[in-house]
């Protein structure tokens, strides 16, 4: 059977620089359908052979190590083009005879919103009012991938989740979080799943600590407008670091498929300690980097943060007593994406600490996202020729030395799995609410009067001071083992 994948938006950014790389990039791997014909639905006045070269050119500068002219040209002839207005059905009714004269029996239909958040409604809606979301043996299947934002916050999340499964099941809805593509944040399930080593210390009794790390190097550039009515608590903690906390947290699932792996994020979630408000101060840094309110697209005296730490934990048997502290924001020291996992020192230190010849510190694993992806692993080495001297040492793993520097891009592994029908690596709306629950409590603590001051920083630092007071209280600190140079900042 023919495969349709409609792109509504397609003239947007989104489809420019990662869509159709992705599907070309999928195509040349020789993992897309024979049949599949992609379409792009937009306002603007494009025709087939300006879509494509302005697709061409955008293939060869985001991924000139793949780009081939001639495969292009085979791909190029599956790149189709339809100018429609998202709100007029009649527009919608020319698509599908569009399709009736690309493809001679029915289709499979995968369709993607690369449109602004507040359009989702209508191209639900209009879907619906043309027949296109209607899904039987003789047609194929009918699915639709839907981009973040899910909402701004628990009530918006639930009323969009329920225009969606008024249109369709939600084993049809693919909700995309390109984090969740990254081979990296994959390989965070292969390490604590596929290795014997690491799961029987995976607890209460051997962690002290669990530090999970997004920082951006940039600040809010072309996004202002958007980001100053979001800030980061919603736009990166509510997907990036929640979605890294579920993996690092959760259950073995029973076995590696999509209901078992989200069944166990939602019990994460349901466990996670809700922050009273009157404790937002203690357990939640808000900051804001100097500068950003003379960015174009900001509110003046804008109160919106672009720094967030919070410290959390989870009440169940495994997890009992151990803070996990989790930050992110905007125009940081260095763009650095990283989960650290810290040990607990030794019962009992043999060794000659006090007089200063060994070293007292703690292993920990490091599993570095971006830009250097790879694992860390430190541990204490016995020094050359200096008696019971120790020194802590890395053992370390580089994707790029293993495997080389060419990693997939994370929608072309996502877009391939929404054709497959594999929702392993989407999120169910159980899972959204959730997470959004747990974002509101915070922002419900952090409007309160009890709310946490708005900390100032400078650019090009690691955030405000008072994040370091959240996380040295219990005399801990931030680390960075995943930085450029391979450094943290304290051993």
């Amino acid at each position: 059977m023919n495969t349709a994948f409609i792109i509504f938006g397609a003239s947007g950014d989104l489809t420019a620089r990662k869509l159709i790389p992705a599907m070309y990039n999928n195509y040349r791997k020789k993992r897309l359908p024979e049949t599949v014909q992609i379409i792009g639905f937009s306002r603007s006045p494009y025709t087939d052979d300006s879509f494509r070269e302005k697709m061409k050119e955008a293939v060869a500068a985001f991924i000139p190590e793949q780009f081939d002219i001639k495969i292009w040209d085979e791909f190029a002839r599956h790149v189709h083009y339809q100018v429609g207005d998202i709100d007029n059905i009649n527009d919608y009714r020319s698509l599908v005879h569009r399709m009736s004269l690309l493809e001679d029996h029915p289709s499979n239909m995968l369709f993607y919103l690369a449109t602004a958040p507040g359009l989702y409604s209508k191209v639900i809606g209009r879907l619906h009012e043309a027949s296109m979301t209607v899904e039987s043996d003789q047609s194929g299947f009918r699915r639709i991938v839907v981009e973040k934002p899910f909402g701004n916050d628990l009530a918006s999340a639930i009323a969009i989740n329920n225009e969606l499964h008024g249109v369709l099941d939600e084993r049809q809805i693919y909700r995309i979080d390109h984090y969740l593509g990254k081979e990296t944040v994959q390989n965070v399930l292969v390490l604590r799943f596929g290795n014997a080593i690491f799961e029987p210390l995976w607890n209460r009794n051997y962690i002290d600590h669990i530090q999970i790390t997004v920082a951006e190097s940039v600040g809010v550039e072309h996004r202002a407008g958007y980001f100053d009515q979001t800030g980061t608590l919603r736009d990166m903690f509510q997907n990036h670091l929640l979605q890294l906390l579920m993996l690092v947290a959760k259950e073995p699932p029973v076995a590696f498929e999509a209901d078992a792996l989200h069944n166990e994020k939602v019990k994460v979630l349901r466990a996670i300690r809700e922050i009273p408000a009157e404790y937002s101060s203690r357990y939640s840094v808000r900051g804001q980097y100097d500068g950003y309110c003379s960015a174009e697209g900001v509110r003046q005296n804008s109160a919106t943060e672009t720094y967030a730490a919070i410290q959390v934990y989870i009440d169940n048997w495994r997890w009992q007593g151990v803070p996990f502290y989790l930050r992110s924001g905007k125009n940081l020291k260095e763009k650095s994406s990283e989960i650290t996992i810290q040990f607990r020192r030794p019962p009992t230190q043999i060794f000659d600490v006090a007089s200063g010849k060994t070293e007292l510190f703690t292993n920990r694993l490091s599993i570095c996202i971006q830009p250097d992806e790879g694992i860390h692993l430190r541990f204490a080495a016995k020094v050359p020729d200096l008696g019971l001297q120790t020194r802590p040492v890395d053992m370390d793993f580089h994707y790029r030395d293993s495997f080389g520097s060419n990693l997939p891009e994370a929608y072309e592994r996502l877009l391939l799995d929404a054709l497959l029908g594999d929702k392993s690596l989407f999120a169910r709306s159980d899972v959204i609410e959730h997470s959004w629950k747990i974002i509101d409590s915070i922002r419900s603590g952090w409007e309160s009067e009890y709310a946490p001051p708005l900390f100032r920083y400078q650019p090009g630092s690691w955030g405000p001071e008072a994040a370091n007071t959240l996380i040295g209280r219990e005399g801990r600190w931030w680390i960075q083992d995943c930085r450029g140079e391979g450094q943290s900042d304290r051993s």
